[in-house]
C-alpha cells in the first residue's frame, strides 16, 4: 500500500474506482465463460422423413 498523493497520483478515486472496474469485468468474464460451456449434441441415428410431400421450394 503506498500513499497515492506522494506517488504523483493526482486522483487516487479515479484509480481505486477503475481498479474496482476491472476486478468486476473480469469476475464477469469468468462466469460467462463458464456458463457458456456446454457439451457437444449427441449424434443418434434419425431416419429421413420417409413420405414427406414437397415444400414447394421454401426452405
Amino acid at each position: 500500500v503506498e500513499d497515492l498523493f506522494a506517488a504523483g497520483i493526482i486522483d487516487p478515486t479515479m484509480v481505486t474506482r477503475s481498479a474496482l472496474q476491472n476486478a468486476a469485468s473480469i469476475a464477469k468474464n469468468i462466469l460467462t465463460t463458464e456458463a457458456v460451456v456446454a457439451e457437444p449434441p449427441e449424434k443418434s441415428p434419425v431416419g429421413a422423413g420417409a413420405g414427406m410431400p414437397d415444400m414447394g421450394g421454401m426452405m
